[in-house]
């Protein structure tokens, strides 16, 4: 089952694989997105980055076929966009929980900061929305398991977006 799964552009560091990864009791981390699982060099690396840890690095097909095939192994899923997560959550996947870690603004497009951490798009806005209402209508942003959750659908909202 997943876990947890973590909206994170940044995908592996500190945070993820040592206060999160231990935080939820994951017995896996999975990064999740099709243009990292097809980069030979990230593929390498990004395992490097959890060192003792479980990590594997899968497309978004490769991540629905993992988890439908192995539902009792505790998973914590990164997905490096909104998109990511939105097509693991349509899969119908058991997600326990979903949390808006970090979107480093990216250069050429209308992006806003939602918080200090998180940039997005008005399409990126959609996608989160689309998230929520499959979720039951919230979504939470936190960036450390020691820190408070924020409701972000408000903040896209305060935002503009």
């Amino acid at each position: 089952m997943i876990k947890h799964l973590r909206i994170d552009n940044r995908l592996i560091h500190g945070q993820v694989a040592v206060t999160w990864k231990n935080h939820i009791g994951a017995q896996a981390i999975i990064v999740c997105n099709d243009q990292v699982a097809a980069d030979p060099i990230q593929k390498m690396a990004l395992p490097m980055a959890a060192r003792g840890s479980k990590v594997l690095v899968y497309s978004i097909a490769e991540t629905i076929a993992y988890a439908q095939a192995n539902p009792k192994e505790t998973m914590f899923v990164i997905c490096k966009h909104p998109s990511d997560a939105l097509a693991l959550i349509d899969a119908g996947l058991e997600i326990e929980h979903v949390n808006v870690g970090n979107a480093a603004p990216v250069a050429g497009t209308k992006y806003v900061m939602v918080t200090k951490s998180i940039a997005a798009t008005a399409a990126d806005a959609v996608t989160y929305r689309a998230i929520a209402e499959k979720r039951g209508g919230s979504l939470r942003s936190r960036m450390v398991p020691t820190a408070d959750e924020i409701d972000f659908l408000k903040a896209l909202s305060e935002a503009g977006l």
